[in-house]
């Protein structure tokens, strides 16, 4: 007899051995504990071998009909999937129930993203004047040229910035090397004279690149604060301004001047070319023009022949 209690406890030491983030760990840990309710109260099953494919439709139509999107649901599929994929591999089980679970269709949305022009406007909406006002700027830059996490600009260390490249850590911890334009580059040795000047008789709490006034590391809140500020400078009303619309707007800029989507994924920490792949779905008809031009074989045949 297997109790589902003792496989979900042995599961998430698994996880934690592998390393997994603390912000994985909090997700995991929540819809876990929650499916385990679930069938310990509302279907009085304890025991693993007693979990059926229709406990688990169940479960996941009560999600819906409590008004969930299938984007959440989704995800909470994905966790509940692995640990019985673990379960499986651990021979703790034959076939995981989830196999024959419907997953719900997300509906795709198309991200209206930033223009060239609009992305200038937000960086220079920023000054050289006050050390906040530089770090605004280059921490707008660097998302824009580098397409980086909000977790991985917060997170980014100032020992991991060289002089051509940036070592980031993605999550998962998987690390990756993105590169320093030279445009990134003129604005970044600007903040980081300030930065030594504003710190030079102050206490430094942390070792990130991006810091408070206080010299601590950058909050979740703090950085929402700081794009949400450059985009009200520049005028942007009809669009969502966040660090991910700056992670779009880097790769669709990449793709559509001519990066190969492999690459893309790589420089971008995707571990599935499918994620890269979404980009493209939303690049605009003007922007799919002018790619499918600048590739076609007739155009490249007459540029050879010149």
């Amino acid at each position: 007899m297997l109790l589902l209690s003792d496989l979900l406890e042995e599961y998430r030491y698994h996880c934690l051995a592998r390393g997994l983030t603390e912000k994985t760990m909090i997700n995991k840990n929540q819809e876990l504990k929650q499916i385990e309710s679930y069938l310990k109260e509302k279907r009085a099953i304890t025991e693993m071998d007693a979990i059926t494919v229709h406990d688990l439709r169940v479960y996941f139509r009560g999600k819906q009909s409590s008004g969930l999107q299938a984007q959440s649901i989704v995800s909470m599929m994905k966790i509940i999937s692995a640990f019985f994929n673990w379960c499986v591999k651990e021979e703790y089980i034959k076939e995981s129930p989830m196999k024959k679970v419907e997953t719900p269709k997300v509906p795709r949305k198309v991200l209206s993203g930033f223009t060239p022009k609009e992305v200038v406007k937000m960086i220079d909406a920023f000054s050289y004047k006050t050390y906040l006002e530089a770090r605004n700027k280059a921490l707008i830059a660097m998302m824009a040229d580098c397409g980086l996490r909000a977790m991985e600009i917060r997170g980014l260390l100032s020992i991991n910035v060289k002089e051509t490249t940036i070592l980031v850590n993605g999550k998962g911890n998987k690390e990756r090397i993105v590169f320093i334009s030279p445009t990134l580059k003129k604005i970044l040795i600007r903040y980081e004279r300030l930065k030594k000047q504003y710190f030079k008789d102050k206490i430094v709490k942390s070792d990130a690149y991006f810091l408070t006034y206080q010299g601590d590391f950058m909050s979740h809140i703090a950085l929402y604060n700081a794009v949400k500020e450059a985009g009200k400078r520049a005028g942007i009303e009809d669009k969502r301004v966040s660090p991910h619309t700056f992670r779009h707007f880097y790769s669709v800029q990449a793709l559509n001047s001519g990066m190969d989507v492999y690459t893309l994924s790589r420089l971008l920490g995707h571990s599935d070319i499918g994620i890269t792949q979404r980009y493209l779905n939303s690049m605009t008809a003007e922007q799919l023009e002018g790619k499918a031009i600048s590739s076609s074989p007739l155009m490249n045949l007459r540029r050879a022949d010149k």
